[in-house]
C-alpha cells in the first residue's frame, strides 16, 4: 500500500493563532501597515510550514527507519514551501536588510525545535515554550516594518499568554490526569495576571479570564475541538485587548 501523502498544511492547529496574533498586533500597532506586511506574513507562514515538514522528515527518519517512504513524503513540501518562502522573503530582505538579523535571532529557537523533533520529543514542555519566543517576537518585527518602534509591552503580553497555553493545553489533553501540571498551570496563570497588570492595568481583565479557564476547565472532559475553540476565543480577546490598550 503506498504511503499516505503528507498534507502540505501543517496539522498543528494551535500554532496558527500563535503565528498570527502577535504578527497582526504588531502590524496594526505600527504607524504604516501595508503591503510589506502582507509579503512578510506570507513569508512567515510559508516558512513555518517549510520548517514543519523539514522537522517531520528529521523525526520520521529515526522513528520510521524501516519505512523510508514515510519520511520522504515530507521532502517535497519542505523544498517547495522553502522556495516559496525565499520568493516572498528575499525582496523584503533586500529592502530591509535588518530582517536578516531578526531571522538570525529566531534561528536558535528553530534549532531547539528541530532537536526535539529529531529525538521525537515534540510534545515536551520546553519545545513548546521555545516555539513561543520567536512567534511573539514577530510583533516587534511587524511593528518595526511599519515604521514604528519596538513595542515591548504588547510583545511581553503575547509571551505571557502563549507561554501559558503550553501547560494549560497539556492539562486538557495529554496531562489531564496530572495534578502537578494542573497546579503549575494555575500558578503560572496567577503570576501572569500580576505581570500583565504591570504592563497595563487593563490587561488584568483578559488575563484574569485566562486564569479562570486554567483553573476551571481541566478535568471536565471537554473534547479537543472545544478546547481549540476556547483558545481561539482567548487569542482573539488578546488581539483585541492589545489593539485597544496600546
Amino acid at each position: 500500500m503506498p504511503p499516505k501523502k503528507a498534507s502540505w498544511i501543517p496539522d498543528q492547529h494551535g500554532a496558527w493563532a500563535m503565528l498570527t496574533v502577535p504578527f497582526l498586533a504588531g502590524t496594526f500597532l505600527s504607524p504604516r501597515p501595508g503591503g510589506r506586511h502582507a509579503l512578510l506574513l506570507a513569508a512567515w507562514l510559508l516558512g513555518y510550514a517549510a520548517v514543519f515538514h523539514a522537522q517531520q522528515w528529521l523525526r520520521l527518519r529515526r522513528v520510521a527507519a524501516r519505512r523510508p517512504a514515510v519520511a520522504r513524503r515530507h521532502v517535497r513540501p519542505a523544498l517547495v514551501l522553502g522556495a516559496a518562502t525565499a520568493l516572498a522573503g528575499i525582496p523584503l530582505a533586500v529592502l530591509r536588510p535588518w530582517l536578516l538579523l531578526a531571522a538570525a535571532a529566531a534561528a536558535p529557537f528553530v534549532a531547539v525545535n528541530s532537536w526535539f523533533a529529531r529525538n521525537n520529543r515534540e510534545r515536551a514542555l520546553a519545545n513548546g515554550l521555545a516555539a513561543v519566543v520567536p512567534a511573539c517576537g514577530m510583533l516587534l518585527v511587524a511593528a518595526r516594518l511599519g515604521g514604528g518602534g519596538l513595542p515591548w509591552a504588547p510583545a511581553a503580553a503575547c509571551l505571557l499568554y502563549f507561554a501559558g497555553t503550553v501547560p494549560y493545553v497539556k492539562t486538557m489533553i495529554r496531562e489531564r490526569n496530572s495534578r502537578t501540571y494542573y497546579r503549575s498551570s494555575v500558578a503560572y496563570h496567577g503570576v501572569a495576571v500580576a505581570l500583565a497588570s504591570l504592563l497595563s492595568p487593563w490587561l488584568a481583565i483578559p488575563f484574569a479570564g485566562y486564569l479562570a479557564r486554567a483553573a476551571a476547565l481541566p478535568g471536565r472532559g471537554l473534547k479537543v475541538g472545544v478546547v481549540g475553540a476556547v483558545e481561539v476565543v482567548g487569542s482573539a480577546a488578546l488581539l483585541a485587548s492589545l489593539l485597544l490598550i496600546f
